[in-house]
Formats: C-alpha cells, structure tokens, sequence
C-alpha cells in the first residue's frame, strides 16, 4: 500500500471546530471599529447641536436686560411722575405693573414772599404727614415716566445720609425737635401747633 500521498492530504485539512480564521477575525474587527465610530459620531454630533443650542440662548438672553438689574442697590434712586412729583428712595421691587419704593423723601416748595419772586425747596421725610403714611409707596408704572439712580455725593444723598445720621431711630413725629430743625437739610411734616389749634376749634363749632 502507498501511503506516501497521506502526508501532504493531512496538512491540507479543514481547520478544528472552534477555531477563528484569520480572515474571520479580521471582519469582526472592522465591524467592531465601525459601530465605534457611529457611535462616537452620534455623540458628537449631540454635543454640538448642544453648544448651538445653548449659544443661541445665551444671546437671546443676555440681548435683553432686565429693567430691574439696573437698580443700584447701594444707591438711592429718583422716580419721577407724570403729574411732575418727584420721589427718592430705594426702589425695592419693579414688576411690569408698579414700583415699590422705601426711604422715601420728597420736595416741598414753599414761597418766601408774597410775590412769590423765590421759592424755598425743602427735602421732606415722609411719614408724618397728617394721614401718617407708611414709609412705602406703591406707584403704578403708567404714572411713571422715568427713573435714575443718584450718587452718592449729590445734595440729596448727602441730606438723606446725614438725617439718618442724626435720626438712627427714624423720625419722631411726636417729638418737633427730632427734625424740622436739623442742619441735615430734611424735614419731617409733622402738624403744628396752631394747625392742631385750629383742627380743634373747627370741630368744636
């Protein structure tokens, strides 16, 4: 019998079971590498719509600032009505309907001759008015026509730190000698006496 032929055959037989050809493994790779790359492409691609997103945001907030980040709050502010009064205080509060203002001060003109050829303007503390007042105001925004913020080295912030310097405790209304005299340049509104006098003979009748 020849046998001499069984050794070349054996050499050309099919690979054991289990076994990966080369080749087999190779494609394995390649589809491991592509599904990597779709994905990775997937996230990038989310990243960036992400940043579009969120620069487009950005600009469309940061174009429009709000009415109230303008509102120094370290400073007094001025708000001026339609009806020519004007106000000062600390704004604490603007909404799209009404300002709510603290602190609050105002001008009081008074003649000082019969001709009335000068006026004398006087800073005026609110809150000893005869109806004693709150010290807040709510205003509505349709009566105001504009408003600022004031320095600090301007004549009514100087008035206004220098009665809070002398008044630490608020204005007394009662007592007439806790401000309509000061050297601060505020007064208070508190009733004289031959106003309450007169309040009470008219009654009286």
């Amino acid at each position: 019998m020849d046998f001499t032929n069984r050794g070349p055959q054996a050499a050309h037989q099919a690979p054991a079971h289990g076994t990966a050809s080369p080749s087999g493994h190779k494609n394995k790779q390649k589809n491991g590498s592509s599904q990597a790359a779709k994905w990775g492409a997937g996230v990038l691609g989310l990243l960036i719509l992400a940043l579009v997103v969120g620069v487009i945001v950005v600009i469309g907030l940061g174009g429009k600032k709000a009415e109230s980040a303008y509102v120094k709050k370290d400073q007094l502010q001025a708000v001026f009505l339609q009806t020519g009064q004007v106000y000062f205080g600390d704004i604490t509060a603007l909404t799209e309907d009404y300002f709510v203002l603290n602190n609050i001060y105002y001008l009081q003109t008074g003649s000082t001759t019969e001709a009335n050829a000068s006026a004398d303007v006087s800073l005026v503390k609110l809150g000893c008015e005869l109806h004693s007042p709150f010290d807040e105001m709510v205003i509505n925004r349709d009566q105001v026509t504009f408003w600022e913020n004031l320095h600090t080295d301007g004549q009514v912030a100087k008035a206004v730190a220098k009665f809070q310097t002398e008044n630490p405790q608020g204005q007394n209304c009662v007592d007439q000698s806790a401000a309509p005299n000061s050297d601060s340049g505020v007064q208070n509104t508190t009733p004289t006496a031959d106003a309450a006098t007169e309040e009470e003979s008219t009654s009286g009748n």
